[in-house]
C-alpha cells in the first residue's frame, strides 16, 4: 500500500528528448553564429518575395507546406529501396526532393531569422540535420551512378534519419514553442460581447499607441488627428510583440519586435513577418469616454458600431 501510494505521488519524469530540447533552448554558445546568420537572412535583397515567402498571402507560414514535396519525395524513395534489385525511380524521386528542398529552406531561413533566440536555437539544429539530410542524400546520388547501389541505398536511409530528426525539431518549433503560430487566436474565445469602456478620450494622446485592457486581453488604443478612435488587440499575432510600443504611421502600427505592419482600420497585416491579422474592435464615444467592442464575423445584433469612426453617443 505504501509503495503504490508512493509511485503515485512521485513526479513524472521528462524524456530524455525532451530534456535535450530544454537545456538547447537555454544554452547560448551559438548565439554569434545566430546572429551572424540571421543578419545575413535579413540583409538578402528578397524584397516583396520576403513577405511571399513568410506566407502572408496563405494565412500561415508557407515552409511546412513546402517541406511536403522533399519529405514525401525521398520517403517513397526509401519505399523503393525497400524492393529488391535495382530501383531506377529512387534516384529520380531523391533529386526531385533535393530540388525541391533549396526553395523550402529559403522559406524557413526568412522565418527562422524573425524568431526569438530560444527558437533559434532549435531553428539552427533543425537547419543541420536537413542539410545533413541533403548531403547524405547527395552521397548516395553518385554511389547510385557510380552502380554502388547498395551503398547508395544505405546513404539513402540515412539521410532519411536525418529527416526524421529535423522533423521532430521542426514540430517542437511549430507546437511546444509556438513558432509561426498566430498569438491572437484566443482574443475572440476570451472577450466578452458587448461594449467595454477603456477610458476617457483624454486618456488617449492624438497619434499616440496607447495599451488598455478588456477581460484581461491587452487592447491598442490609437486616436488619430480628426478624432477618430481604432482598437486592436495589443499583442502582435507574429510573436506577441507589445504593439503600444510601435510606432504609427500612414494609418499603421508597427511591432516593435520584428517590424510586422498592422492595418488600424482593420488590423490587416500589410507587411510580414505576420501571417495573420489583428483582431479589431469597433469603437464609440459615450459621454466623452470611449468604448470598446470586439468585431466579430457576420455581426447583425441590431447595435451601433462606429468602426473606428470616433462617432458620439449619449
Amino acid at each position: 500500500m505504501s509503495t503504490s501510494s508512493g509511485r503515485r505521488g512521485r513526479a513524472p519524469r521528462q524524456n530524455t528528448f525532451l530534456r535535450l530540447l530544454d537545456r538547447l533552448e537555454r544554452d547560448p554558445r551559438a548565439d554569434r553564429v545566430i546572429d551572424v546568420l540571421r543578419t545575413g537572412t535579413r540583409a538578402l535583397p528578397l524584397g516583396a518575395a520576403r513577405d511571399a515567402l513568410h506566407g502572408r498571402w496563405l494565412g500561415h507560414p508557407v515552409h511546412p507546406l513546402m517541406v511536403q514535396v522533399p519529405i514525401g519525395t525521398w520517403l517513397s524513395a526509401a519505399v523503393l529501396d525497400l524492393r529488391p534489385g535495382r530501383s531506377p525511380g529512387a534516384a529520380l524521386l531523391i533529386g526531385v526532393g533535393m530540388a525541391a528542398a533549396a526553395p523550402a529552406a529559403l522559406a524557413g531561413a526568412v522565418d527562422w531569422a524573425e524568431l526569438h533566440p530560444e527558437q533559434q536555437r532549435v531553428g539552427l539544429v533543425h537547419a543541420l540535420a536537413n542539410t545533413a539530410a541533403l548531403g547524405l542524400y547527395g552521397v548516395s546520388l553518385v554511389r547510385r551512378a557510380q552502380g554502388r547501389g547498395v551503398v547508395g541505398r544505405a546513404y539513402g536511409f540515412a539521410g532519411l534519419t536525418a529527416v526524421g530528426l529535423g522533423g521532430a525539431l521542426g514540430g517542437h518549433l511549430a507546437y511546444r514553442q509556438a513558432s509561426g503560430a498566430n498569438h491572437t487566436e484566443e482574443v475572440p474565445h476570451v472577450v466578452t460581447d458587448g461594449w467595454h469602456r477603456v477610458g476617457p478620450v483624454d486618456a488617449f494622446p492624438t497619434g499616440r499607441p496607447v495599451r488598455r485592457s478588456v477581460d484581461d486581453v491587452p487592447v491598442l488604443v490609437v486616436r488619430e488627428d480628426a478624432g477618430t478612435v481604432h482598437a486592436l488587440a495589443e499583442r502582435c499575432s507574429h510573436l506577441a510583440g507589445p504593439l503600444a510600443q510601435g510606432t504609427v504611421e500612414d494609418g499603421c502600427v508597427r511591432c516593435p519586435w520584428h517590424g510586422s505592419v498592422f492595418r488600424l482600420s482593420d488590423g490587416l497585416n500589410v507587411r510580414g513577418p505576420a501571417t495573420a491579422p489583428q483582431p479589431a474592435f469597433d469603437t464609440r464615444t459615450v459621454d466623452g469616454h470611449v468604448e470598446v467592442r470586439l468585431r466579430r464575423a457576420g455581426r447583425d445584433d441590431g447595435a451601433p458600431a462606429d468602426r473606428g469612426s470616433g462617432g458620439q453617443e449619449s
